[in-house]
């Protein structure tokens, strides 16, 4: 119980570290769970011990069975046979204490650090602002898409459901043109490239920290005990789960490529046009195992690159500090870059990245070798590039009034071009 249970929390800072405490408290999550989960742990520790000296007084008992006198055997086969049901009750009692108390600890998050501010989604804190933001232009994204015959939608609609699209035309040579360039800068930065699968079983969702707390959003297959992953993240954790990995060897910098599915659940009504908000979409993640002494500035370097494909595509934006209430489970300190969407008047949030700490490392067994100890590694992730959306924002940015699409000077040696025309019929 206590193995399995700390690769899910870190029980000695649950009970003395009230930074820890206060830190998953900020998330959202009542006082009295956690101290219920200590309660839980400490009621199952006592069971445990209880279990261990019955199956002792059992042995015990079995060998003076063998040793016992006729006259005496009958005694003894009762005291055993007492020992015996009396050690089933506990046994019985502490699996089911055991499942419970697991089932708590592994819905709590890792703590938001102290430099998140308090509060909700629109409590963040605006880090910086680059560029200017200009006004909306003649025909917002949905619009345009339709316009250049680059988007369609009716279709989709019709033979997938809402929130599904077909790329067409010079969208699709852009579409992998943004991935190219994107491939291309972080391999220069020295990131292994890795196109990742896109179904994992359920085990590996609870190790990347994305199970329980988002199941909703993400489709399932039932039969086969597998799940379409909503970013190639989780696939990218999981070639290290389990290793032991050489202090020299990292940080260990990845960089993956897959189609990304999410159910969206929670989002009726909201970017119902387009393809700002889609079940399906491409995206490139970058993907960090690190040492815990330098993961903080690990941190910085994901979202200096994220800023820099950004302003390199000439996209203004600004970055924030996401607000604890609004982390994910997983975070425990996340930047933001939203870029603005001049249609609608406001910054849209573009890419993302997050410093995991420890916490999916701790349920992964992910640890460094070092001459104090093992220790467990930390993970982050940061978005290079959700293809997607870079869509929508390059469509109202770039497009001119004349109808015509100035590509970014960063694509045009992975597509071919410079100016995309309209349509002329």
């Amino acid at each position: 119980m206590t193995d399995s249970l700390s690769r899910v929390i870190d029980l000695k800072k649950l009970r003395d570290d009230d930074a820890y405490r206060s830190g998953i408290i900020r998330k959202g999550i009542d006082s009295s769970v956690l101290d219920d989960v200590l309660v839980r742990e400490e009621t199952c520790r006592k069971l445990q011990q209880e279990v261990e000296e019955l199956r002792s007084e059992q042995n015990v008992a079995s060998k003076e069975i063998g040793q016992a006198s006729p006259e005496d055997r009958t005694e003894k086969i009762a005291a055993a046979s007492a020992i015996k049901e009396l050690l089933q009750a506990k046994e019985t009692a502490y699996a089911s204490a055991s499942e419970g108390l697991q089932e708590i600890a592994i819905s709590l998050p890792n703590p938001a650090n102290e430099r998140c501010p308090g509060g909700g989604e629109d409590d963040y804190e605006v880090v910086e602002v680059i560029g200017e933001c200009p006004e909306a232009p003649i025909r917002n994204h949905a619009e345009y898409g339709e316009f250049m015959r680059w988007v369609e939608t009716e279709k989709a609609a019709e033979n997938m459901g809402s929130r599904f699209a077909y790329l067409k035309n010079e969208a699709v040579l852009l579409e992998f043109a943004l991935v190219q360039y994107t491939m291309s800068k972080l391999v220069s930065k020295g990131f292994t490239p890795v196109v990742t699968p896109v179904l994992v079983r359920e085990q590996m969702m609870f190790d990347a920290g994305f199970f329980p707390t988002d199941r909703n959003q993400v489709y399932e297959l039932p039969k086969d005990d597998l799940f379409l992953t909503g970013t190639s993240e989780v696939a990218l954790a999981g070639l290290h789960r389990g290793d032991l990995l050489e202090k020299e060897d990292v940080p260990i910098r990845l960089v993956g490529y897959s189609s990304c599915f999410r159910r969206e659940a929670g989002t009726y009504g909201k970017d119902t046009s387009g393809i700002f908000r889609v079940h399906q979409f491409d995206k490139v993640e970058m993907f960090s195992f690190c040492d815990p002494e330098d993961s903080w500035n690990e941190l910085e370097m994901l979202r200096d690159i994220e800023q820099e494909i950004i302003t390199e595509l000439g996209l203004p934006h600004r970055v924030i500090l996401v607000a604890a209430g609004d982390l994910g489970a997983p975070a425990s300190l996340k930047y933001d870059c939203e870029v603005w969407l001049p249609s609608e008047g406001q910054y849209r949030e573009l890419t993302s990245c997050s410093n995991y700490l420890d916490f999916s490392a701790r349920r992964m067994k992910t640890r460094i070798r070092s001459s104090e100890g093992n220790q467990l590694a930390h993970t982050l992730n940061g978005t290079a590039c959700a293809v997607g959306r870079t869509l929508v924002f390059l469509m109202e940015h770039h497009q001119q009034e004349d109808g015509s699409f100035i590509v970014p000077e960063a694509l045009r040696p992975f597509c071919g071009l410079e100016v995309i025309q309209p349509p002329t019929a």
